[in-house]
């Protein structure tokens, strides 16, 4: 979820000319000053509660697993004995004017990780604040616990009693935390599983609320009744009715190729999917399309539909529309068996407004530490109406820690994506800001520090728990550090989103003729990134699939979608280009601009219409809250061909691993020609933009030499494309200039060799050795059901056993 628009600024490595552009350093004048001390943080010492190991820890299933810090463990020790030392700055001595700041945060970091030491055992234990607090079986009882300091009474209400909480008063202790024990009745628990709970309690002025627990794992509404309230349900099912995971997680690709997917708009029905559903009939289609990671939207709970999932409601709760939390962990295992991790679209830095529903809904009068938010208007987020935590009070330290450890063992995620990080690092939240680099507006007043230091504690924990986790950051500032480790004065993510790149193409696409498109600028903004700072590149997501936008593939082609993508004709020109630059723009997205790639669902086969759920203005329409797969599925329509080459351009990944070489090198960006030239690893990429002109002889320069062939070809048959490039012809090098002496190469290559570009097109040459030649695997019509069908299969057999 966007924030506001990045405005690229760069200096270029003085040891790189402008036409050999490898790994791109952004560097920006620093600023002064440190700013102000936040809130003095509350000691508290609470539940020390034991270490203990689900059961998709074990050694067996998941080794890289630890729940003792390793190295950077020694690294922040070194660190706490000499804050002055900030690896950090040695990366990017622009940063050392804030060498004050990066030493002030640290030092935060290290004192709120010491005081959690010291009264939780570590943070770890710290994070299994679920294992206390709401609804926790133990030996003959259910013990309940709420924090609620500003509480004068309070009760458990339910199915269980009548809703009656008379006979079940809850005490309080000396931290503000209400605590109830309910005995077994007859051998059976004293609340039933999947009964109806509400936390009722009485504020200041006398008057009785009813409100979810905070902690609630499951909450439903009755669908029969228009707009009708959240019940939270006491989830603890029989050992007979639980899902076991079957599947080991996958290890941790060195490239993410990321599916970003909503799971109720999923299917091709206008009805809200279930997690069941998307695991058997899409992630197969996921699978086959050569992704290997997929970044779910809306897991968390949220009482309004159209709000993305990203109002969340009830934190720890799996979105009841799409089914169970058994359901859920069904299809988490389904992805793992099919060899895809699994990332959580997080969203700590906001929650609902709603009070009903809402954790929100404990906010009564309170001051800020009685409260899971900060009061007045640093408590309220004025676009998107919602409430801000307060990030250094202790328990909510403690709840959101946990939320992520509780999400990461009770579901088996390989990971997050932390939604709205840019409004949790700033005191303005990024509104009316357009980031220009500058480092005052990184490291200034405006910075919120307790919340930098929840998510330095956030990644710590995340990747002590699970060395492999993959945590990736929606930042739209371009915050130096971001994307570096803990120990070195980093936050601890491992990739940022690129997120100016959409703005750009959708600034293309909307206000310039294909004429006036500059490779130089194209070429810049897909490598204006932090060296040594990760990035997942994406030409489109979520945003800008949403109603009152508009996808490339509708930008290109609008309502000649609905008409001419029948591949029985010749296409027309307005659908030639559109399939042609909607591949274009994608692959070069992927070959140039960061280190992942990230696709959202349905954008690969170019789906022609936005997504617009359930809300007042379209009368409560689900109409366009689905994907049409059976588009992509009808061979006799051309958006089978922009799917094709989706699967093509992910298995060259696969084969090449050209996303995980840090050798990213500019030849050629021509403005005239419409030419980009690059090499990612050891394949050459040649892009021709331009909407006319074919290249016979085209010299492009390259590292190594010997003979090439294609690995790629947008313009291929299969592709939809004219099929002008031969792949059969061997290309041979020339050497280039005076060995040694770059300035003398062509584009500073010291080999090159020729080729044929047609416009609008991208191929890729791959260097081949004599009697082995590398061969594009190509697309088979059966894959899909193949790999459907052997799933379906397995799954059946695992059901027998």
């Amino acid at each position: 979820m966007a924030l506001v628009s990045l405005t690229p600024f760069s200096t270029q490595p003085p040891s790189l000319s402008k036409g050999s552009r490898n790994n791109w350093f952004v560097a920006y004048p620093q600023p002064r000053g440190l700013m102000s001390a936040p809130g003095k943080t509350i000691e508290y010492q609470q539940f020390l509660s034991s270490s203990r190991l689900s059961k998709f820890r074990r050694a067996e299933q998941r080794p890289s697993i630890s729940a003792v810090l390793t190295d950077e463990n020694s690294d922040m020790m070194q660190i706490e004995e000499d804050t002055d030392t900030v690896a950090i700055l040695d990366l990017d001595p622009g940063l050392q004017p804030y060498k004050d700041h990066f030493r002030y945060r640290m030092k935060r970091y290290i004192e709120q990780k010491k005081l959690i030491e010291k009264y939780e055992g570590s943070v770890e234990n710290f994070a299994q604040g679920y294992m206390k607090f709401g609804f926790n079986r133990e030996k003959g009882v259910i013990i309940y616990r709420e924090w609620a300091p500003a509480a004068q009474e309070a009760q458990i209400i339910g199915d269980f009693n009548g809703w009656d909480g008379s006979n079940h008063k809850m005490e309080k202790d000396q931290f503000g935390v209400w605590f109830i024990t309910i005995p077994d009745s007859g051998g059976k628990a004293g609340i039933p599983h999947n009964s109806r709970v509400k936390f009722r309690f009485k504020h200041g002025d006398g008057v009785w609320v009813d409100r979810i627990p905070a902690w609630i794992k499951y909450a439903t509404v009755d669908a029969a009744k228009f707009a009708a309230p959240y019940d939270g349900v006491y989830w603890d099912p029989p050992h007979s009715e639980r899902y076991e995971f079957r599947y080991p997680c996958p290890p941790k690709s060195t490239t993410p190729r990321i599916y970003e997917a909503h799971v109720g708009m999923s299917g091709s029905e206008p009805r809200v999917s279930s997690y069941r559903e998307f695991a058997d009939d899409v992630l197969p289609r996921i699978r086959e399309n050569n992704y290997n990671t997929v970044q779910l939207m809306a897991v968390m709970e949220h009482s309004y539909y159209g709000s993305f999932g990203y109002h969340v409601t009830n934190f720890f709760a799996v979105s009841s529309r799409s089914g169970t939390p058994e359901d859920l962990k069904y299809m988490i295992d389904k992805a793992h068996s099919l060899g895809l991790r699994v990332l959580m679209d997080v969203v700590h830095s906001h929650a609902s407004n709603n009070i009903t529903d809402g954790l929100n809904g404990f906010d009564v009068g309170q001051s800020s530490q009685e409260s899971y938010f900060h009061t007045g208007d640093r408590g309220y987020h004025q676009l998107w109406d919602s409430r801000l935590f307060n990030y250094a009070n202790w328990e909510v330290l403690r709840f959101l820690l946990s939320n992520l450890r509780w999400w990461l063992e009770e579901y088996r995620f390989d990971g997050f994506r932390f939604d709205g990080v840019t409004s949790m690092l700033y005191h303005h939240h990024g509104i009316n800001m357009g980031f220009t680099g500058n480092y005052n507006e990184y490291f200034s007043e405006s910075t919120d520090v307790d919340a930098v230091v929840y998510l330095m504690l956030a990644n710590s924990l995340i990747h002590n728990l699970l060395l492999d986790a993959t945590m990736v950051a929606e930042d739209v500032s371009g915050a130096p550090g971001l994307g570096r480790p803990v120990f070195e004065g980093g936050i601890g993510f491992d990739y940022r989103l690129a997120m100016a790149i959409p703005d750009k193409w959708i600034d293309y696409l909307k206000n310039k003729k294909d004429k006036e498109w500059s490779m130089e600028e194209i070429s810049w903004s897909l490598t204006n990134r932090r060296y040594t700072e990760k990035c997942i590149a994406y030409a489109e997501s979520h945003d800008q699939a949403i109603v009152g936008d508009k996808t490339i593939a509708f930008l290109l082609m609008d309502q000649e979608m609905y008409s001419g993508m029948s591949a029985l004709g010749p296409a027309s020109p307005a659908i030639d280009r559109g399939i042609a630059l909607h591949k274009m723009i994608h692959f070069l997205t992927m070959a140039l601009g960061g280190e992942g790639y990230l696709n959202f669902m349905g954008n690969e086969f170019g789906h022609p219409e936005w997504i617009d759920f359930p809300r007042e203005g379209n009368n409560w329409s689900y109409d366009k809250c689905r994907r049409q797969w059976n588009l992509v599925d009808e061979d006799h329509l051309r958006y089978k061909f922009m799917c094709a080459f989706d699967r093509a351009m992910n298995m060259l990944d696969e084969r090449f691993a050209f996303l995980a070489s840090n050798k990213q090198i500019v030849s050629c960006a021509n403005d005239e020609e419409k030419v980009i030239v690059f090499e990612r690893g050891d394949l050459v990429f040649i892009f021709n933009f331009h909407p006319e002109n074919t290249y016979d002889g085209y010299k492009v320069g390259c590292d190594m030499p010997g003979k090439y062939r294609v690995a790629l070809d947008s313009d291929a048959l299969e592709f939809g494309g004219h099929g002008r490039v031969s792949h059969d012809v061997d290309h041979f090098t020339s050497p280039e200039g005076i060995p040694g002496v770059p300035e003398t190469n062509f584009n500073n290559r010291p080999n090159s060799f020729q080729v044929l570009s047609p416009p609008r097109t991208c191929v890729v040459y791959s260097r081949v050795e004599e009697g082995n030649r590398e061969r594009l695997l190509k697309p088979t019509s059966s894959l899909f059901r193949i790999t459907k069908r052997l799933t379906e299969v397995s799954f059946f057999f695992q059901g027998l056993l």
